[in-house]
């Protein structure tokens, strides 16, 4: 299937490609974080020679937050204490000039945030998105998206998960029914 782009009205959302988080790459899969990173970045670099808008999303440990969490089953066990460049953009990705930076605190880049005003006031119908995780910061905000109004493209190899079975799970049974699953080299020949 095709896939057209209308440049006027199409922002990227990159999601928590930050040291912190990609600093996990090894563990993540069906692409590292390298993969994930290039792939990002190669989505980001077309979408600046087309002088569309790139956000940038970064989550920004609250310690306070992390130390009253809601109660779960997860097997957390991870410390309160982050170092001071987890929150730093990778810096193969940017930032660059006329990029937006978004801090959040939550998983999804909208909750708590002014990425909904942004992209409204700059006219963005469309929003493409990758990022890491594909389960956790991805979807979030995808479905945050969605809700919204916002038609959507995954960049399905510039975001990855912990499984395999994870990142499939969401790719076939959640973003495939919210918008079009594309590679990125699909994305920038769009463009």
């Amino acid at each position: 299937m095709g896939l057209e782009i209308d440049k006027k009205s199409t922002a990227l959302v990159v999601i928590d490609l930050q040291k912190g988080i990609a600093s996990m790459g090894r563990n993540l899969v069906p692409y590292d974080a390298n993969t994930v990173i290039k792939n990002a970045s190669e989505l980001a670099e077309s979408f600046r020679k087309n002088d569309m808008p790139v956000f940038l999303v970064h989550v920004v440990p609250d310690k306070r937050a992390m130390l009253n969490v809601l109660a779960d089953d997860s097997a957390w066990s991870g410390s309160a204490e982050m170092p001071p460049d987890f929150s730093d953009i990778v810096p193969e990705l940017g930032p660059r000039d006329n990029d937006v930076v978004i801090s959040k605190k939550q998983w999804g880049a909208f909750y708590g945030t002014d990425l909904e005003l942004r992209l409204r006031r700059g006219g963005i119908k469309t929003i493409v998105l990758c990022g890491i995780s594909t389960t956790h910061g991805v979807e979030s905000t995808a479905r945050f998206a969605y809700e919204m109004g916002f038609q959507q493209i995954f960049a399905e190899d510039a975001m990855t998960a912990m499984t395999k079975e994870m990142h499939e799970s969401t790719i076939n049974n959640v973003f495939k029914k919210m918008g079009r699953v594309r590679k990125t080299s699909e994305i920038v020949e769009s463009l």
